[in-house]
């Protein structure tokens, strides 16, 4: 059972609205940066660590409770240095409170999303990098919705530091008290906001008070397979966890699911993904979404497995979450099975993932696209849904 928590929502109207860069944060900078930008306000450097340390360390975002710096400080600093960035425009639960998603406004009337999932041995959160996203993958909400723009470092920090609070404040009796994963599988590309997303990353994994102080080992970004920006993170000395979205293995039908590899093929996508596992020793995490008569074929499982054995790679099938109006839908169980089955049968490490969150929009995307349109349009899901079945 679903919970609902509506929210006013004190958007501009639409002609209002400007696309202009979002507020400075103290999250966009790093620890010398907030100090100079302490100093550049006539204030004592130390007041950066002051600030820092309230905001990583004790997660508290609203200068009003910082109550260490003297109100005239809190006031200058907050101006310059703790803008609002996100304001809650709908958040959702289930799960018994366990998993949340949240839907945000920013500054400029664009929309995100993030939820937290909260289990026996983790809680992780699920952040975007982009009001929408520009790689046109038919079967996805975002997708269908178009970029708006990147977000900024803060931006996506802030979504982190949210839900870290909320994980304090407990999630239930069986559920760690302390944000531990962070995937960036929210809404966008994360490798075509390449530049913030790498700046969020080092807060997020930086120690306090310069930053959360997360294992680099629980961070996950996801990619559709920018080939020069795989390789360009793979000389970055982090141990993240590389997940590339496939969800098809033959270029005939990835080149329509994932418009992306009509640029890089399949075989150049996971050469540069095996180039990664070889220069991290990170295994690499498949996504791929499994969706009725489209891409859920005996013979894709074992052109998928033969594709992926003997590398370092786990597949991560997912059982698709339809978007509003969409006519595709998740592959049955028994196929589901029958799929799974056939590709660790080739020897390749292989799960379903947890289809939590179904019932409050999970997939990224959904909740703004119910929030500004009743339907989304079915761009070409008829088609590739004739001929997925004509392909058995």
């Amino acid at each position: 059972m679903s919970t609902a928590l509506p929210l006013v929502d004190p958007a501009p109207p639409a002609s209002k609205r400007g696309r202009t860069t979002p507020p400075r944060h103290l999250a966009d900078l790093d620890l010398a940066g907030r100090r100079a930008a302490v100093a550049a306000l006539g204030e004592p450097e130390f007041r950066a660590g002051q600030v820092s340390h309230h905001y990583f360390g004790r997660l508290v975002r609203d200068p009003a409770r910082m109550t260490d710096l003297s109100p005239a400080s809190r006031e200058r600093i907050a101006a310059e240095l703790l803008p609002t960035l996100l304001t809650p425009v709908k958040e959702l639960s289930c799960d018994g409170g366990t998993t949340r998603k949240t839907l945000w406004r920013l500054h400029d009337g664009a929309r995100v999303e993030s939820v937290l999932m909260g289990y026996r041995d983790r809680v992780t959160v699920c952040v975007s990098s982009q009001a929408g996203c520009g790689m046109g993958c038919p079967f996805c909400a975002t997708g269908q919705a178009g970029l708006t723009r990147n977000l900024s470092t803060a931006e996506i920090v802030d979504q982190v530091v949210w839900f870290a609070g909320q994980a304090v404040d407990g999630l239930g009796p069986d559920v760690p008290s302390r944000l531990s994963h962070v995937v960036f599988m929210g809404m966008g590309e994360p490798l075509a906001n390449y530049n913030r997303v790498l700046d969020a990353v080092r807060r997020l994994v930086a120690p306090a008070p310069e930053g959360l102080g997360l294992s680099q080992r629980h961070i996950t970004v996801s990619t559709v397979g920018l080939v020069p920006a795989i390789e360009r993170l793979a000389g970055e000395d982090l141990a993240l966890t590389l997940a590339l979205s496939l969800h098809a293995p033959d270029d005939d039908l990835r080149d329509e699911l994932v418009p992306v590899n009509q640029r890089w093929k399949v075989a150049e996508v996971l050469q540069s993904a095996w180039n990664y596992a070889a220069r991290t020793g990170r295994r690499v995490s498949i996504e791929y979404a499994l969706i009725r008569d489209v891409n859920d074929q005996p013979w894709r499982a074992d052109l998928l497995g033969r594709l992926l054995a003997n590398k370092l790679a786990h597949v991560n099938l997912i059982p698709l979450n339809p978007t509003p109006g969409s006519r595709w839908d998740a592959s049955p169980k028994s196929v589901e099975r029958e799929f799974l089955r056939r590709v660790r049968s080739a020897g390749v490490p292989a799960t379903v993932r947890d289809t939590r969150g179904r019932e409050i929009d999970g997939a990224c995307g959904q909740l703004a696209a119910s929030e500004n349109r009743p339907q989304l349009e079915n761009r070409g899901l008829t088609r590739l849904g004739e001929r997925g079945k004509a392909e058995q």
